[in-house]
């Protein structure tokens, strides 16, 4: 994928709201479940992918240690 359309689809993700974000990594599990139905053999450009997905949304600097506050 051209590294400026990932770009540019990473700042849309980063712009929308934590729960539509959500509902946007579940599709791509979704669709990872069905393309791939062995975790096995999924491709290693599929795995590597999601780390272009870091730091593209923002959240609270305690998530990591508070996260069932915000689950609620």
């Amino acid at each position: 994928m051209d590294t400026l359309k990932l770009d540019n689809i990473q700042k849309e993700i980063a712009d929308l709201p934590p729960d539509a974000q959500q509902i946007i990594f579940d599709l791509v599990d979704i669709l990872k479940k069905r393309y791939f139905p062995n975790p096995q053999k999924v491709p290693q450009t599929t795995v590597n992918d999601w780390s272009d997905f870091i730091g593209c949304m923002d959240a609270e600097s305690d998530l990591s240690r508070n996260y069932k506050t915000y689950l609620i």
